[in-house]
């Protein structure tokens, strides 16, 4: 009797869904642009973050519940490296309709990831941010809901960031009453 590798290591390493080889050139390549799409607009949020941290930011009162500053980008890359995985399954396995929907879907989501960096930190204006965090996370949730049918470890990867934009949303209102 021959040693077979665990069933999870060879549909990992061969397939998605019995489509598309894992480790092919083009599911490579997709990764990578996957990884560049999320960590550009990532980038983008940040060059409207950063010069508006000192002293304006740093000078608003915050809520008791606000993390340290050096949580944030540990946060966020976290979250954007989890978007790119879950852009990567969509694309993938994604086909036809479902697949340009869901990524018109994405697309709008990260446009309102990166508007709500320069509305709250670029435009120096908590309420703006409020304002542009409501149609984020209502983006947020359309995303996962057009992932869902195309891969559920997909849409489930997308559920911390919405967990984490939703308290941002918390954390946005708070600052706003207290700055008010």
């Amino acid at each position: 009797m021959a040693l077979r590798p665990p069933r999870l290591y060879i549909s990992a390493m061969t397939t998605l869904a019995g489509r598309q080889p894992w480790l092919s050139l083009r599911s490579l390549l997709v990764l990578l642009c996957a990884l560049a799409v999320c960590f550009g607009a990532a980038q983008l949020g940040a060059a409207a973050t950063y010069p508006n941290l000192a002293p304006w930011y740093e000078g608003l009162a915050k809520p008791p519940f606000n993390p340290p500053n050096a949580a944030f980008p540990i946060a966020w890359s976290i979250l954007f490296a989890l978007m790119a995985v879950s852009l990567w399954r969509v694309v993938i396995l994604g086909e036809g309709t479902a697949r340009r929907r869901a990524l018109i879907a994405f697309a709008v989501q990260l446009a309102f990831n990166i508007g709500w960096s320069f509305a709250f930190f670029a435009a120096r204006s908590p309420l703006l941010g409020l304002i542009e965090i409501g149609p984020f996370l209502a983006a947020i949730a359309w995303t996962i809901g057009r992932f869902r049918p195309i891969d559920g470890i997909a849409a489930a990867l997308l559920y911390p960031y919405l967990a984490w934009v939703t308290f941002a949303a918390l954390l946005n209102a708070s600052i706003l009453v207290l700055n008010g």
